[in-house]
This record gives structure tokens, C-alpha cells and sequence, in this order.
């Protein structure tokens, strides 16, 4: 363990092994660093926070303080990190909230550039990357292997499914399908994330069966539940197009972000 005599490290903070805290950090009462953790100078952690494993903070980020709800009132609220997060310089993360989840979680293998923001409540998956100046509001969830391009904007309560992507400068207003590519300033459905999709190996015949069932759940015929069961009944055996199905609906009557006319065949 090697902490630099100008940070502060409260009496009751829990440091594992191999942790190095650089200058001028300051470390709050109930934080926990797991084996590892590096704090490379200014940084804050406090509240009720754990940090995994080999996860390292950049300076001038700023985990673990009170949200930003003006209805908390000082509850004993969680924020959990995972392993190998990289959290650059000026990131702000915020614990949940009583009349919320109570916790914001963020699993392992995440990186979030600067000033990317993480707001109470929120759930982040695994393999997540926030770029620059990202801002997710509160109980927004996310799940593994999404990209959110710079200066994206995700409303409270949305849900983003596996795999898509946030192209830069885009606000969701609604849920994001798994896979999806959404764009633009009010964030409407562009197609699949064919990029995402080859860089993790997916197969010819995985991506094939998921454009055919994309241009069927978002023909112009019928509603979008008779679409779905439709795609569910067809797709039934494929795991990927019912993960887009499983997620429609369990968002029960939950607006998507849907495509222009023009782009569904994308």
C-alpha cells in the first residue's frame, strides 16, 4: 500500500492490498478500495462506496457524494464499482436514493472519460464505455456492451439494451432496443449496431437473422405488440432477436426510440 502524505484517509476506511493513492485525495469514512485501486492524485471517494479491484481514478473525479434529488435527505445510500473501471478525470458518480433503488451499481470493465457523469439509482453493466462529457440521469439502466458516444444525454428511468450504441451528441428520451444505433438530437432508432456486432464476433448468420426480425418489428404493418409476437414466433430458437423481444416487453407500455420511416430497412 502506498499513500502520498498529502491525502487524507478517514479512520474507518477499508483499503486492500496493493492500493496507491496519489496526491491530494481524500478518502471518506466508509469507503472501501478493493486490492489495487489507484487513485492518481485529487480525487475524492466518499459516502457509502465501494470501489472493485485494480480499478483506477483519475484526478479531479468525484465518487460517491450526495445525489443530485432534491428530495434526499442524507440517507445511508450505496454506490458500488466494479473491477478494472477506469474512471478518468472529472467524472462524477452519484449513490442512489431511499425513494429509489437505494444504490447505483456499476459492473466490471468499464471506462468513462472525462467529465462523463453517472447519475443516483442508475444500473451500469459490464463493458460499458461513457465517452467524453456523457450524462446519464438518475435510475437510468444499462446493460453489457454499450457505447455512448460524446456529449450523449440519457433520460431518468431509460433503459438502453445489450450491444447498442449512443452516437455522440444524442439525447434518449425513450428505451433503446439491444443492438440498436441511435441518433440525432432526440434520439431516433438508425439501424442495428452492425460495428458492435463484428468487433464481438458475432456470427453471419446471427447478424442476418437480426436485420430480418429489425425490419420486421419495425415494418409499417400492424401494431408493434402484433410485430413482436409475430418476430418472437418466428425467431423463437434465436437467443439474440429474443433478448430484443424479452426486452420489448418487459418494458410494458414504455415508449422506444423508433426509426424514421425511411431508415427501417437499414
Amino acid at each position: 500500500m502506498a499513500i502520498h502524505p498529502t491525502s487524507l484517509v478517514e479512520d474507518g476506511a477499508k483499503l486492500g492490498d496493493g492500493v496507491e493513492i496519489g496526491p491530494f485525495c481524500h478518502i471518506g469514512p466508509k469507503v472501501t478500495l478493493g486490492d489495487g485501486v489507484v487513485l492518481k492524485s485529487h480525487a475524492v471517494v466518499n459516502g457509502h462506496t465501494t470501489i472493485g479491484p485494480r480499478t483506477t481514478i483519475y484526478p479531479f473525479a468525484s465518487i460517491g457524494y450526495e445525489p443530485q434529488d432534491l428530495k434526499y435527505r442524507g440517507e445511508d445510500t450505496i454506490l458500488s464499482v466494479g473491477e478494472d473501471c477506469v474512471i478518468r478525470e472529472g467524472v462524477t458518480m452519484n449513490p442512489g436514493t431511499a425513494a429509489g433503488r437505494a444504490a447505483t451499481v456499476i459492473g466490471d470493465r468499464c471506462f468513462f472519460l472525462a467529465n462523463s457523469h453517472v447519475g443516483h439509482d442508475s444500473r451500469i453493466g459490464n463493458d460499458c464505455v461513457f465517452s467524453n462529457n456523457v450524462m446519464i440521469a438518475g435510475h437510468v439502466t444499462i446493460d453489457d456492451w454499450v457505447i455512448c458516444g460524446g456529449g450523449s444525454a440519457i433520460v431518468q428511468y431509460a433503459r438502453v439494451g445489450a450491444h447498442a450504441f449512443v452516437s455522440g451528441m444524442t439525447g434518449i428520451g425513450a428505451d433503446l432496443i439491444p443492438f440498436g444505433l441511435a441518433f440525432g438530437s432526440r434520439g431516433f432508432l438508425m439501424g442495428l449496431n452492425l460495428v458492435g456486432l463484428k468487433r464481438r464476433n458475432f456470427g453471419r448468420d446471427a447478424i442476418h437473422d437480426l436485420r430480418r426480425a429489425y425490419r420486421a418489428l419495425f415494418a409499417a404493418e400492424g401494431t408493434l405488440k402484433e410485430r413482436v409476437e409475430d418476430v418472437a414466433e418466428e425467431f423463437s430458437e434465436n437467443a439474440e432477436v429474443m433478448m430484443i423481444v424479452d426486452f420489448i416487453r418487459s418494458g410494458g407500455d414504455r415508449a422506444l426510440c423508433m426509426p424514421e420511416l425511411e431508415r427501417v430497412a437499414l
